[in-house]
């Protein structure tokens, strides 16, 4: 063995093999690798990027899908949500536009029905106040139902009659109520006789007693009445009775209305709690509804009036507006109602309204709150009476449809065109993603190919350089070639890959005998003694941590200490080469039988340099 100060080994990729794998595992099956194999950084690097890459690429995706069905659905569900809201503004617009509408035209027609009796008790020259006749007063009150816009609506003609004729009143409904009824029949043509309504008739001015079921007594109004002439329909009340006679002025609604409207001159309208008689109705059922005092002026003095019912369902029941449906309506008044169960807070009557017909909901506002935003108001019935003129507490009626949409409504609008449209991103993101994928997937599997191809190429070069110096290699491998494509040993201009390594021990070793032994064998038999030999030789070099570099015939040399310095460079060698020296002998000892009798003749001559 031989020292030397220092050792200097140079490293290119054509002098120097790698002893971790200097050969397959041809050698034996059972003899594993010598060092485990290391991809190169750079393919390491390369694929996590590739693989963040795609992770990346369907985070995106993902995402963009997710943002697209979502914006995609909220926006469909907006428009829907606009368009409810569009055609709600434009439905209750016309519903409201109709409705004062027709409360301008009822109270027009109310208007023109008084002047229309006062010029026909003006004609006739045998009539005078109170004591007047209407003929046709059912014919003409039916027409006046159609621009009142009501079917058959109650309506009634009543008398002002001063406390000196009151004593003349009961011979006049006697002689004259008899061509009333018959007149009224004629044109209703209802199941009574005239005899029949007669038999009910009360004919001096009377009111009912509330605490002796409802008998009639006389009227205890003080100063003049206003005893009901003509009533349209003629039938009897619930009372049993025919109207005839009543004093309008002992309700004392009725008394408020006449009063005010006597100091104006105009018409009034208040409210009023009534049994409901419609259609359906169930026995007992009472309902609100509006009443209207219309004067009868006659030389400027107020002679009777026109009361009329206005029942606010039949009134919503009659819009005759195309697709109405699922509507609130709020009718809201700037007074208290004054009637009912909340008379003294109450001033609005909800109905809900739609094409088959109106439902009177309760005296309260039942919208729900949820459509607040989307309220369309309007003032229907505003009067223009002079409130000083009016008696002290009395309060105006001024008449404010507030209308908002249901939920039934609401739910008309909602289709399956947002989830449609949104099925159909996702599907076109799907269809997008499924082929990306399956462009990944061919991609993928020919970089798999290419992959393994580079990776058997880069074990190739793992089995001649050590890793260090394979990677020190592709790094500089861009500046390996000059301009003309031929290899530059300079890299370019830079340096050569060599390392100075201080301390280090080469170990040569041969086989004593070999070039005779091998004289009288096939090649064969010769690759399978040095395979064996060295691939025991290759064992050894990787537990005592000892880098192969060359195997020259049957020269085999090593060195430690490089390329990863080791302080017992020295010691390994000496291990290494005693390890080997074992190996040989058993070796040829193992290989006689089928290599030849002279076989374990072959001895290992062993050099140490330090």
């Amino acid at each position: 063995m031989s020292k030397s100060n220092s050792h200097q080994t140079g490293w290119s990729s054509g002098d120097s093999s790698n002893g971790m794998s200097h050969h397959d595992s041809s050698h034996g099956g059972d003899s594993p690798e010598p060092a485990d194999y290391e991809a190169p950084d750079v393919a390491v690097r390369e694929e996590k990027h590739v693989t963040r890459s795609k992770f990346l690429v369907f985070v995106v995706l993902l995402l963009a899908v997710g943002g697209a069905a979502t914006a995609t659905f909220v926006l469909m569900k907006e428009e829907q949500n606009n368009d409810f809201t569009v055609a709600f503004a434009g439905l209750a617009s016309e519903v409201s536009t109709v409705s004062q509408q027709k409360v301008d035209q009822l109270f027009g027609a109310l208007d023109a029905y008084s002047t229309f009796i006062a010029s026909e008790v003006e004609a006739d020259v045998n009539s005078s106040w109170p004591f007047v006749t209407i003929p046709d007063y059912s014919k003409k009150s039916e027409k006046i139902s159609d621009l009142l816009g009501l079917k058959r609506p109650l309506l009634v003609l009543s008398a002002l009659v001063r406390e000196d004729l009151k004593d003349k009143w009961p011979s006049f409904v006697l002689e004259s109520a008899p061509g009333w009824y018959q007149n009224s029949l004629d044109n209703e043509g209802n199941k009574f006789t005239v005899d029949e309504l007669m038999n009910v008739t009360i004919p001096f001015i009377h009111d009912y007693n509330l605490t002796d079921n409802f008998n009639p007594v006389p009227t205890q109004t003080p100063g003049s009445v206003l005893p009901i002439l003509h009533r349209y329909p003629v039938e009897p009340t619930n009372t049993g009775l025919v109207t005839t006679s009543v004093d309008m002025l002992a309700i004392p609604e009725v008394a408020d209305l006449f009063q005010a409207s006597s100091v104006s001159h105009r018409p009034t309208l208040g409210f009023t709690q009534l049994l409901d008689t419609s259609e359906g109705a169930s026995f007992g059922q009472f309902v609100i509804d509006s009443q209207i005092v219309q004067p009868i002026t006659a030389n400027g003095e107020i002679v009777g009036m026109v009361w009329l019912r206005l029942p606010w369902r039949e009134f919503f029941d009659n819009l005759n507006v195309d697709g109405l449906f699922g509507m609130i309506a709020v009718l809201r008044s700037s007074c208290e109602i004054g009637v009912g169960e909340v008379a003294d807070t109450a001033n609005e009557l909800s109905f809900s309204i739609d094409a088959s017909g109106a439902v009177f909901l309760g005296q309260f506002d039942a919208h729900d709150k949820q459509y607040d935003d989307n309220l369309v108001s309007r003032l229907i019935l505003e009067s223009d009476i002079d409130g000083k003129r009016l008696p002290e507490g009395y309060c105006i009626h001024k008449l404010t449809l507030d209308l908002y949409p249901t939920e039934e409504l609401e739910e008309t609008f909602h289709t399956d065109k947002p989830t449609a449209y949104t099925g159909v991103v996702v599907a076109i993101f799907a269809f997008t993603s499924l082929v990306f994928l399956l462009y990944d997937y061919f991609v993928g599997r020919r970089q798999r190919k290419f992959m393994d191809r580079i990776v058997k190429q880069d074990q190739i070069v793992s089995n001649v350089f050590p890793t260090a110096i394979r990677d020190r290699l592709y790094e500089s491998g861009q500046k390996g070639f000059d301009e003309d494509g031929f290899l530059d040993p300079l890299g370019s201009g830079g340096a050569p890959l060599a390392d100075l390594f201080p301390e280090t021990t080469i170990v040569f070793a041969d086989i004593a005998g070999f070039t005779a032994w091998a004289s009288a064998r096939e090649p064969a038999q010769v690759f399978v003694l040095l395979e064996t030999i060295y691939g025991g030789f290759d064992k050894h070099a990787y537990r005592h941590n000892v880098f192969k570099v060359e195997t020259v015939g049957d020269c085999y040399v090593a060195v430690a200490g490089l390329p990863e310095p080791d302080k017992d460079h020295a010691l390994a060698v000496c291990r290494f080469a005693r390890d080997c020296i074992k190996t040989m002998k058993a070796t040829t000892l193992k290989l006689e039988v089928s290599l030849g009798p002279d076989t374990s003749d072959l001895e290992l001559r062993v050099g140490i340099h330090r």
